[in-house]
């Protein structure tokens, strides 16, 4: 019968879960950038006379991105257990990275539209990856705090885009703010290539047990079990490795998960499921591209509608904070209900 971690076991496992989720969190803040960058300089590109875009055309080439994304995130789980999470992270990077340099370059709207739809396969890819690495890694019972922390980067980087909407887009251009996105690929590929540690469901997974049982000792964690994921255990998704996590899945097991998510009346809870992220992301993907122009539509200062996005990504940081903190207390499912309560208001103020 195996003994309880030691202190400074427990020191090390905790050192190994802030290591992976500071590098995750350096990779999405970029990709908040990136997604909400489009928004904050919106208002730049629609006064832009050279450009010649209108504003049905901006929603249309706004799309594309979460397109992508919807792809990105789709394929995410089958090439990760192909590559790897760690490649997949610096490739995630690297697409929307270069993509963004090509925004920042293109000579057309097509052109720019085929890049937005790239990077937005590098950031819907990028997204789940890293929230399964640090739930992997995350200490027990503390899942849903680390996924909570890793999240507000995505908000910081739209506080990031904010800024670079009202420091950039009017003495440079707007076309200065997508070259910022080539940060990530100077910046956060090399450190993630560097120090970031694989996956070890995945080395298991692949046979490289020994760098696994290498990783584990150097960080004194347990390595996870070997039996691949049950769909009937969902709370396994916030587990770390050091709960003896389930190896990632085969084929076979993702297409058990996929059926079981409609059996026995799980279709009901599903359904709810997406829909509730739908309207979810709606809210937050809709407020990002369009706020500060809509914002400027009712009169205010270009600085003064960038300032309210500002404003909702600090809402947000402080509230995925909090239900990060109460979720891992109260259940998920609860907070969620609360957390959507709250997002309910009334009709925009006048300037």
């Amino acid at each position: 019968m195996s003994s309880l971690p030691t202190p400074a076991a427990r020191s090390r496992g905790t050192a190994l879960a802030a290591l992976v989720v500071a590098l995750c969190w350096t990779v999405v803040l970029f990709d908040g950038l990136d997604l909400f960058v489009y928004g904050a300089v919106l208002p730049g590109m629609l006064d832009d006379p050279d450009l010649g875009l209108s504003p049905g055309r901006a929603g249309d080439l706004g799309s594309y991105a979460t397109f992508g994304m919807l792809l990105g995130a789709l394929s995410a789980g089958t090439v990760t257990d192909w590559m790897g999470r760690k490649k997949v992270i610096i490739g995630c990077t690297t697409v929307f990275s270069l993509a963004s340099a090509v925004c920042a370059t293109a000579p057309t709207l097509g052109v720019f539209g085929v890049a937005r739809f790239v990077a937005g396969l590098g950031l819907g890819g990028l997204l789940p990856t890293t929230i399964t690495l640090v739930a992997e890694y995350a200490p027990r019972g503390r899942g849903n705090l680390m996924i909570g922390l890793l999240m507000t980067a995505h908000q910081a980087g739209g506080i990031l885009a904010a800024l670079l909407g009202l420091w950039l887009v009017e003495p440079f251009g707007w076309r200065s703010a997508f070259w910022v996105g080539l940060a990530p690929l100077l910046i956060a590929v090399p450190m993630v290539a560097r120090f970031l540690p694989e996956s070890l469901g995945f080395l298991l997974a692949r046979g490289r047990t020994d760098e696994a049982r290498r990783l584990a000792d150097r960080y004194r964690v347990e390595l996870p079990a070997t039996e691949p994921a049950r769909a009937t255990e969902p709370a396994r998704a916030t587990e770390p490795a050091s709960a003896t996590a389930p190896v990632p899945a085969t084929a076979p097991d993702r297409r058990h998960a996929l059926t079981a998510l409609f059996r026995d009346g799980q279709w009901r809870r599903t359904v709810l499921f997406w829909c509730a992220s739908f309207g979810g992301l709606l809210l937050v993907y809709g407020v990002s591209t369009w706020l500060p122009t809509m914002m400027r539509g009712q009169g205010y200062e270009v600085g003064s509608a960038l300032a309210f996005l500002i404003v909702i990504n600090l809402g947000g940081i402080v509230g995925m904070l909090v239900a990060g903190r109460i979720a891992d207390r109260f259940g998920a499912a609860r907070v969620a209900t609360v957390w959507f309560g709250c997002t309910v208001h009334g009709p925009p103020c006048s300037p």
